[in-house]
């Protein structure tokens, strides 16, 4: 069962406590949507200065929306469009301060001004793709980076895709 948390240390530290409340969650879990839900949750209770996180799982080229927190989103993504895209098909973070200023930006909320995708790699496939989106510019940093692919790195280890 989760216990919600106050997270009182260093960003880092919270982060691995985060990772930790994502094992806890899935561990004993076969469902992919049942812990896919439960990681988006997680997030959203945790990340502050967000409004949408959420997963796209992989289906031939595009990516087609899965459990989330936030308003209702794009439905289905082509590799290479967008940032979500683009993540998968490169098969690499991909970082945005100004939504703005990606070329291809999809804008499924308006309110959205940065953006993180960090893409789910699996025996070397792409699997999906974790998506969050801040209504602040500049939101996301090299320490969200690293800590959201050690959560993305745990997530995929426990799913059954």
């Amino acid at each position: 069962m989760f216990h919600a948390q106050t997270y009182t240390g260093t960003r880092e530290e919270n982060y691995a406590l985060v990772i930790e409340q994502l094992r806890a969650l899935i561990s004993d879990e076969k469902n992919v949507v049942a812990n896919l839900a439960n990681a988006a949750a997680l997030l959203n209770y945790f990340l502050q200065d967000i409004n949408w996180v959420g997963f796209y799982i992989a289906q031939e080229n595009e990516l087609v929306l899965g459990p989330f927190q936030g308003l209702p989103a794009c439905v289905r993504i082509p590799f290479g469009k967008g940032v979500c895209g683009t993540a998968a098909a490169e098969k690499r973070t991909v970082r945005v301060a100004d939504v703005h200023t990606f070329p291809g930006h999809i804008a499924c909320d308006a309110a959205s001004q940065s953006e993180i995708v960090v893409p789910m790699i699996k025996d070397g496939h792409v699997i999906g793709v974790l998506d969050i989106d801040s209504p602040i510019k500049n939101r996301f940093d090299e320490i969200d980076e690293r800590y959201l692919e050690r959560f993305v790195e745990t997530l995929v280890r426990y799913l059954d895709i």
